[in-house]
């Protein structure tokens, strides 16, 4: 199931649009202000953001340049203003492609589509394991290993432990983690999070050896090479 993530202060549209996008069989996850959805943007795995161009906190220019910096992911940009200036300055920062408002929804999933279409086109093979040292984790198995032993982990543990090993030496927070593996509409304490990364370094780390989960104090936690 694709996931997509729309950034859009008009509550009332964006419930709309998610409704539309679910029915077709997508997963939407919303955001109203340029500041949450960043993060969100940041934080998650998206194969499309739909991104308003006027938003508070953060306009969407600012928005599209940073998740340009950080990630390849696709970028709808929305907006009531239909200028070709507007438009310049929405692909200029990274968009791969501009629709005015008013839009029709068929036309939203038409467009979707057609990027869909051209990532598959152009894709390379998706890497389906991940290796940190001796540590290697299958994504098509949802197998983990250490040398040769076989380790079990949860559903919770085993995408901690994905999320960490796809941004190592990027520190996350706590709310990152939070948020990519509890998903963000959840109602849960962050220390949860402490408590599965605990759960996780009883069963990978070795006894007599650091630990490859590091806790970075006040910032969250790394895998560093």
């Amino acid at each position: 199931m694709k996931r997509i993530l729309f950034i859009e202060d008009e509550q009332h549209l964006s419930r709309f649009v998610e409704l539309e996008l679910q029915r077709e069989g997508y997963e939407v996850g919303l955001a109203y202000d340029g500041t949450t959805g960043l993060h969100l943007a940041l934080a998650e795995h998206w194969d499309l953001i739909l991104l308003d161009l006027m938003l508070p906190q953060l306009d969407g220019l600012d928005v599209c340049r940073k998740i340009r910096a950080l990630k390849n992911t696709p970028v709808i940009m929305l907006t009531a203003r239909d200028s070709i200036k507007d438009k310049v300055s929405g692909l200029d920062c990274g968009a791969d492609d501009y629709l005015p408002k008013p839009f029709a929804i068929e036309e939203i999933q038409a467009r979707m589509r057609a990027i869909f279409r051209r990532r598959t086109d152009n894709a390379e093979p998706k890497q389906a394991i991940l290796t940190f040292q001796d540590l290697s984790v299958n994504l098509d198995l949802r197998a983990v290993t250490r040398g040769d032993v076989e380790i079990g982990l949860t559903k919770r543990e085993f995408d901690l432990l994905v999320a960490l090993m796809e941004n190592v030496n990027r520190v996350m927070d706590r709310e990152m983690l939070l948020d990519r593996v509890w998903g963000f509409e959840t109602v849960v304490d962050t220390n949860v999070v402490d408590v599965y990364i605990r759960y996780l370094r009883n069963k990978i780390d070795q006894p007599g050896k650091a630990s490859y989960i590091q806790t970075m104090r006040g910032m969250g936690y790394v895998m560093k090479q």
